[in-house]
């Protein structure tokens, strides 16, 4: 909800490390709606690869891992990168606690939390660590501010739904990057099995209206043919 946002903009890439598929999901959703980019793992090993590849502002990492124990993660991964690290657990008590923090955490969250309270750490240890990203997204004229989730071209807002506003959030959080229909089917939709491909073509020809191009005429949305989909500057 909006009045739960602070005004301080920071949105940041955030990498969520957790085996709950509810709790990812909805800790997922829910970091969006407060303007977090936001890729997520269910387990360690593959956490730690996604940490040294896309190299986020913060991860949030649960310690009761299938594959490996958080905290030996959080010990794998303090070898590599200096990345802040939100530990986020049912564990609770000093004998919890001190070991991941000792191990290299930067802060510590009992579940149950809300996503409004896990934002606020966030943003506090993003602050500490002097990364806290800036907040609108500016690509050409176009502008993004996923706090105040809005979007402007040369000036003028434009009338997205909530997913139409999603999906040209996450497509504007990486300028240039191909971005597949299951990612975002994945991502923005939360249909981690897959979906259908034609609700992403849908709202993606409904963006192009409202950008003021085509298809076959882009100018900011250009398809990349049996790949997916970038977002750029005009030329």
């Amino acid at each position: 909800m909006a009045d739960q946002r602070l005004p301080f903009p920071c949105m940041a890439d955030i990498l969520l490390i957790e085996d709950d598929v509810a709790i990812r999901t909805a800790l997922s959703r829910g970091l969006r709606e407060l303007g977090h980019a936001v890729t997520s793992s269910p387990t360690a090993l593959d956490g730690l690869r996604l940490a040294v590849e896309d190299r986020p502002d913060l991860i949030v990492l649960d310690l009761g891992l299938p594959d490996l124990d958080g905290v030996d993660m959080l010990r794998m991964l303090r070898a590599v990168s200096r990345v802040p690290v939100i530990v986020a657990t049912a564990r609770d008590g000093d004998a919890e606690m001190v070991p991941v923090l000792d191990a290299g955490a930067d802060d510590y969250v009992v579940k149950p939390y809300s996503s409004a309270q896990l934002d606020a750490r966030i943003r506090a240890v993003l602050r500490r660590s002097g990364d806290a990203p800036p907040g609108p997204l500016e690509v050409g004229g176009l502008s993004v501010d996923p706090r105040a989730r809005v979007a402007t071209l040369d000036g003028e807002t434009l009338d997205l739904t909530p997913r139409e506003f999603d999906v040209l959030h996450y497509l504007a959080a990486r300028p240039g990057e191909v971005v597949t229909k299951r990612e975002l089917l994945t991502e923005v939709w939360q249909l981690p099995y897959g979906g259908a491909d034609k609700t992403v073509d849908v709202h993606l020809s409904w963006l192009r209206r409202k950008l003021g191009e085509t298809a076959s005429e882009p100018r900011y949305l250009h398809t990349v043919r049996g790949v997916g989909v970038k977002l750029v500057e005009p030329s």
